[in-house]
């Protein structure tokens, strides 16, 4: 009997508990995601591809396909994709990863409940930083979310990841920060900066925003660890503010000029003071950091307060700054930590031109079968390994560069970087060379 009544006691209870209102259940994540729903949309691109059929497929580079091409008609079919994204301002401009919508012909996007799909836009984007803006082709006042800030993040510190992968709802994720300063490589050469959390983030909702507590918008989270189980990667929002005029104003992140020729510390200096760094070769000159009044034989240590491990990375962090950024550079000098300040600047017209003669000896013209040399400094690295005038440059890096354009663009993305390997072809014959 006393059983009996003690259970019922304790349904009763229960039963109080689940009727409790909801605005008592509100909790600080509650109150995050409410913040912030409205704001993310699921976007899905469309790509063209256009493939040639043939009954020869599949047999690698078959020598019935390398002449029998032509004979069979070329089909045209539609690929898709599915990623997130999230509204920024009220005009309806969206932040979200590059590789969400990476060779879309049609991008669209739908907004958090809602089965309409909206054309947008691709505004600017850098597949290196993995990120993009879009904007929504229909004008309207759009639920946003504006970026906070990520560089007073805690270890420890709760974190909402939220996305909208198939359009149908939003996936939530809760974690705490792991790292705030996770470096991670994520191409042959380069490596980024993520905020590290135990939140799930898989292909669907990459794209879309971590945030705080208070709903603030503190990242965007990319898929780039599959093979991670447990662990979610955010681009800092900080990053993504530093780039986010570039990529609306311009449609890509300009190269920001320092005019610093690295090279790496010794391991007897990483094992002395246990850290990396770069070690200043070179100042190129009429450039900012000699303007800073950095010095050859410097070491860099840190850039605003991110470590330097190696001139790949300290190349990667460059690549997050735009013109007119000032850096807040840690330096050892001899025994003694200094602390100078540098405004970054544009590349000075003419000026990639000027390097490639300074450190390369070479200088060349647009010709009719691509770049020619048209002409050989005398003792320059060119004409130490034998580069006559006449002789066609084809690739650096092993990329193709057909002209001037593809050549600035290339030499503005590893100016400082050396030694290049350059292809150089005299008469029909090809061959490799760095330089200097």
């Amino acid at each position: 009997m006393l059983i009996r009544q003690f259970t019922l006691v304790m349904l009763g209870l229960l039963m109080l508990a689940s009727a409790a209102p909801a605005a008592e259940r509100r909790t600080a994540v509650v109150e995050a995601i409410a913040k912030a729903r409205d704001a993310v949309v699921n976007i899905r691109t469309e790509q063209i591809v256009r493939r040639r059929s043939s009954p020869f497929f599949g047999f690698g580079d078959s020598i019935f396909d390398q002449f029998f091409t032509e004979m069979f008609p070329t089909r045209s079919y539609k690929t898709q994709s599915l990623g997130s994204g999230v509204i920024i301002n009220s005009q309806g401009y969206i932040l979200t990863n590059a590789h969400v919508i990476d060779k879309a012909s049609r991008i669209y996007v739908a907004l958090a409940e809602q089965r309409k799909e909206l054309e947008a836009t691709l505004v600017g984007k850098d597949s290196r930083i993995d990120l993009a803006v879009l904007k929504i082709k229909e004008e309207g006042t759009y639920p946003f979310l504006p970026p906070a800030r990520s560089d007073d993040l805690l270890l420890g510190e709760p974190v909402i990841a939220i996305g909208n992968p198939l359009g149908l709802g939003h996936s939530i994720t809760t974690g705490i920060i792991s790292s705030i300063q996770r470096r991670i490589q994520v191409g042959e050469n380069y490596s980024s900066v993520f905020i590290q959390s135990d939140t799930l983030i898989n292909p669907g909702n990459s794209g879309g925003p971590l945030i705080n507590i208070n709903g603030g918008l503190i990242g965007i989270n990319t898929a780039i660890a599959r093979q991670a189980q447990g662990i979610g990667f955010s681009i800092p929002i900080d990053t993504a503010k530093r780039v986010l005029n570039d990529l609306i104003e311009h449609g890509r992140v300009r190269r920001a000029f320092l005019g610093v020729v690295p090279g790496e510390v010794g391991e007897s200096f990483v094992r002395s003071r246990g850290t990396g760094g770069v070690l200043v070769e070179e100042l190129l000159p009429d450039s900012p950091a000699k303007q800073a009044g950095l010095r050859v034989a410097d070491v860099i240590l840190a850039i605003d307060g991110v470590p330097l491990s190696s001139m790949e990375h300290f190349y990667s962090l460059l690549q997050t700054y735009t013109p007119d950024d000032r850096l807040q550079l840690r330096v050892l000098r001899g025994f003694q930590e200094i602390e100078p300040s540098v405004e970054l600047r544009a590349l000075p017209d003419g000026y990639l031109m000027a390097y490639t003669r300074r450190v390369f000896g070479l200088e060349l013209i647009q010709g009719r079968r691509g770049l020619v040399v048209e002409k050989v400094r005398d003792d320059s690295p060119a004409a130490r390994v034998g580069i006559r005038r006449g002789d066609l440059v084809i690739k650096i890096d092993r990329l193709e560069i057909g002209s001037l354009a593809d050549f600035e663009e290339l030499m503005e993305q590893r100016l400082g970087r050396v030694p290049l390997d350059f292809t150089v072809v005299r008469g029909n014959r090809a061959y490799r060379v760095e330089l200097p």
